[in-house]
């Protein structure tokens, strides 16, 4: 009950402790731990949510348990080698349109269809709770691990599908040019080397191998 209080306190923040600690035991009960560490007892607790409980009830509260769990993953991750901004300008000219990224070992993206996010800043803040409501559009929640600080922010649907598109798909730094080139015309090469340096100051990236 301690461990998934403590890795699930936006959930426990929503349903209260007697609620919660009733759906914990319940959830002991189906997934008894398996490994030594309790580190990992809360890892099936989204999917046991999404089994208990009627849907209307469990999609939230199931994105919640993911976005909370995702900060747990991102905090233990390997530590990767971030990309420096100092590296960044030591590249030759002739390096840039080359150049391919990674995300470091510790990103965590999650598609949020509901207002998880805010629900986990009012637990954390301790504020009124803000109602769940539906997103529209969903967006796009990164979580990761920065100087020993777990981060977190969200990608309109534009610096989504950039940051995909190089870390996913595998665009060096001239294709994330070109395909921005639709939409910013000859402005492209500035609104990739901005996007380029935000994801860089954030600690998102890494070199990717050759």
């Amino acid at each position: 009950q301690e461990v998934l209080r403590h890795d699930f306190s936006a959930i426990r923040y929503w349903l209260g402790d007697d609620e919660f600690a009733a759906l914990a035991d319940a959830y002991v009960r189906r997934y008894p731990s398996a490994h030594y560490s309790l580190r990992w007892l809360g890892a099936r607790f989204a999917a046991f949510i999404l089994e208990h409980l009627v849907p209307q009830h469990s999609a939230p509260l199931a994105e919640l348990a993911r976005l909370e769990w995702a900060f747990t993953l991102a905090f233990d991750a390997p530590e990767g080698e971030p990309l420096s901004l100092a590296e960044l300008a030591g590249l030759a000219p002739e390096a840039w349109p080359g150049l391919r990224v990674a995300l470091v070992p510790s990103v965590q993206q999650l598609l949020c269809h509901f207002n998880s996010v805010a629900i986990w800043r009012a637990s954390k803040d301790e504020t009124t709770f803000p109602g769940s409501q539906a997103m529209d559009p969903a967006q796009i929640c990164l979580v990761w691990r920065h100087e020993q600080v777990c981060r977190y922010r969200s990608l309109d649907v534009a610096q989504a599908c950039a940051l995909a598109g190089m870390v996913t798909t595998g665009w060096c730094f001239g294709e994330l040019c070109a395909e921005l080139e639709v939409t910013y015309a000859e402005g492209a090469p500035l609104q990739a080397v901005t996007w380029l340096k935000q994801w860089v100051q954030e600690g998102l990236l890494q070199r990717r191998d050759p």
